[in-house]
């Protein structure tokens, strides 16, 4: 053991070094591996569990043509989407579509009116700035016959589909909407 310890001495004595100085490198890279720990993002969603929800909200003008009367008409609709991140998701709806003529004009689509409320799902796809999509809606809706001449309650199913348009991340125009309402029970 006398021949080992005098070796370890005289190589601790040529290099300089000091008990300090040894810990100082181990510690400056062990700071600098838990500084840029944060910036390494590197951890994936498993690829079975992509979870996750968007909701959104709006309001739209509608235009459509009723075929009853042969009609154009004009209203407002509100909807509610709620998309999961698996392209999956729930839409509602709710459309008031309103043809008022003035009290002093007369004519056959007077006060005809026609409102429905649907809900059902909804498949996106997500294509940069234009995500578009597919509905089927079921509810009901009620019709107001010319002139208030009688109201009819029916049920309503409308497939339809569109496209909206990514105007920020959490902003979304909807530029395009189409929906083909069948009334199956409608009288005439």
């Amino acid at each position: 053991m006398k021949s080992f310890h005098p070796i370890v001495q005289a190589r601790a004595g040529k290099l300089g070094l000091r008990p300090c100085r040894d810990a100082f490198l181990p510690v400056v890279l062990l700071t600098v591996c838990l500084g840029l720990a944060p910036a390494a993002r590197a951890q994936a969603v498993p690829a079975a569990d992509a979870g996750g929800m968007k909701l959104s909200a709006g309001g739209t003008a509608s235009g459509y043509y009723l075929g009853y009367g042969e009609m154009k008409i004009l209203g407002a609709s509100a909807f509610v989407d709620a998309d999961t991140l698996r392209h999956f998701g729930f839409e509602g709806e709710a459309r008031w579509l309103v043809f008022h003529l003035k009290a002093d004009q007369q004519g056959p689509a007077a006060d005809e009116h026609a409102t429905t409320y649907m809900a059902g799902p909804r498949y996106s796809r997500y294509y940069g700035r234009f995500p578009p999509y597919a509905k089927a809606l079921v509810g009901f809706g009620q019709f107001n016959f010319p002139g208030n001449n009688a109201k009819e309650n029916d049920l309503v199913v409308a497939p339809g589909g569109g496209v909206d348009f990514r105007l920020t991340r959490r902003i979304r125009l909807r530029a395009v909407d189409f929906e083909y309402q069948l009334w199956p029970h409608f009288e005439y």
